[in-house]
């Protein structure tokens, strides 16, 4: 009888039985397996780890922990710079840094309001638009960047439109624009996070990040809110 290749011995051969097609020592050695004994014996008994798990860590415990900078720095800049090479002009690339900071925002949204209720006995939730701004002002800047937003301003041409200025972005220190894009602010992810809270809490908005420097703060910030018309209705309600 003419023997199988020895490649596909563990495949051939119907005249050996199923126990010797599984078996190693009847197999070709290139197709051998190492017995449980020797695994257990060079990997060792797993250890169980002492790390606690992310999902196990109380969300409170953890309100006033810090993220490395350094490690926030670059992954913004590697989203930037992925982000660049799939989009066709500044507009493009800015709408979809909007959109990833609305997906963040709405998460940020979801951890200050489980965190108000679950330490507060009588939890209030902002339905009137200027408090809600105030919050956005200090507590989302702080819970995102560590610290407020440095003013708050209203449009004197527009009373639908709103003003938080940032005179030294965290999320921008590190980003050089080339000169060709200096139309270009990265901001526009901050943007994002400020129209998901506004409209998570029900107040729909356009929010837009504009560069305004002056001499004293070179990268300047204004996140431009332009409120819609059914806000404004119902702020006139409330009057």
């Amino acid at each position: 009888m003419q023997q199988p290749h020895p490649r596909f011995s563990v495949l051939s051969g119907s005249s050996l039985s199923s126990a010797e097609h599984l078996s190693p020592t009847a197999s070709s050695t290139r197709f051998s397996l190492p017995s449980a004994t020797s695994i257990n014996t060079a990997l060792g008994t797993p250890k169980p780890s002492l790390r606690p798990n992310i999902y196990d860590r109380n969300l409170n415990k953890t309100r006033t922990s810090e993220v490395s900078a350094s490690a926030f720095a670059f992954l913004f800049s590697e989203v930037v710079q992925y982000t660049q090479k799939r989009v066709s002009g500044i507009n493009d690339l800015e709408r979809r840094l909007n959109t990833l900071g609305y997906r963040a925002g709405t998460r940020v949204l979801e951890l200050m309001v489980w965190r108000a209720e679950s330490s507060s006995k009588a939890p209030k939730r902002e339905i009137r638009f200027l408090p809600a701004l105030m919050s956005i002002h200090t507590q989302v800047w702080r819970a995102v960047f560590g610290r407020p937003a440095d003013a708050i301003e209203k449009s004197v041409e527009n009373e639908d439109e709103y003003m938080i200025i940032d005179n030294d972005p965290p999320i921008e220190r590190h980003i050089s624009v080339p000169k060709d894009m200096n139309q270009l602010s990265c901001s526009s992810f901050t943007a994002g996070v400020v129209e998901a809270v506004l409209d998570g809490l029900g107040l729909p908005a356009r929010v837009t990040a504009h560069h305004t420097p002056t001499q004293q703060f070179p990268s300047r910030t204004t996140i431009l809110i332009k409120l819609d018309k059914s806000v404004l209705e119902r702020e006139e309600i409330f009057k």
